[in-house]
């Protein structure tokens, strides 16, 4: 079941590509969300063409990679606390969550510690939602040029979450504003930065997420079922 999700979620990507407009044609990572579900089901999306996976949880993720037994690129989807910083970078290759200074330094001196330049992404709280992370639009320009001045952090993108919606073509204006964000940050100057990734979208929004201008979306329920807690 897992091999024919993943394949319907593929093609409805493919088929969201192309609804963009021209000015969109960049390729779309799948992230799959493996949170809640175990190595054989992750093994089973891994040999059936999945090349990244999305953990929220540092111990999940933790005992995972440890019996994982296959090649993938590991990115850190969920809220980091800063006393986790030491744990995350030796797991992951992609940290999307950073959403403050304080934690931004925490994740430099923990990947400085083990020589390791971290891959990060900064999340912004687009709707401004008091239940989830990520600093606020207004405030994103000076986070995103402390992080670039850190030396073992390396800034990739943006990502974000949009609120969960009932309609979810409501998710739509928050998508657009994002990507017109996006693509300001893309025009700004850098020392190390490589702003190639929008991460936004999940199973329930991501086709209009790629609509919009998503070059990277995280799915779990679409490939994996429901969750097993």
């Amino acid at each position: 079941m897992i091999k024919e999700r993943l394949k319907e979620v593929q093609e409805n990507i493919v088929s969201a590509k192309a609804r963009r407009s021209p000015d969109k044609q960049q390729d779309v990572l799948l992230i799959a969300v493996t949170k809640n579900h175990d190595i054989h089901a992750m093994r089973e999306a891994i040999d059936a063409g999945v090349t990244d996976i999305g953990e929220n949880r540092i111990q999940e993720a933790k005992e995972k990679f440890e019996t994982l037994d296959r090649d993938v690129t590991w990115h850190l989807i969920g809220h980091l606390q800063t006393n986790k910083a030491k744990q995350a970078v030796k797991i992951f290759d992609i940290i999307h969550s950073i959403d403050s200074l304080h934690l931004a330094e925490a994740v430099n001196n923990a990947a400085a510690n083990i020589g390791k330049v971290q891959k990060v992404l900064v999340q912004v709280n687009l709707a401004k939602e008091d239940s989830k992370s990520g600093i606020y639009a207004e405030d994103m320009e000076e986070l995103l040029h402390k992080v670039d001045e850190m030396p073992n952090l390396q800034l990739m993108g943006l990502m974000c979450i949009a609120p969960n919606y009932e309609d979810v073509e409501e998710c739509r204006p928050l998508f657009a504003e994002m990507y017109k964000i996006f693509n300001r940050v893309k025009e700004m100057t850098f020392q190390t930065a490589n702003i190639l990734y929008l991460s936004m979208g999940m199973t329930h929004d991501y086709q209009i997420a790629v609509e919009e201008g998503s070059n990277m979306v995280r799915v779990g329920t679409g490939i994996f079922g429901p969750r097993q807690y």
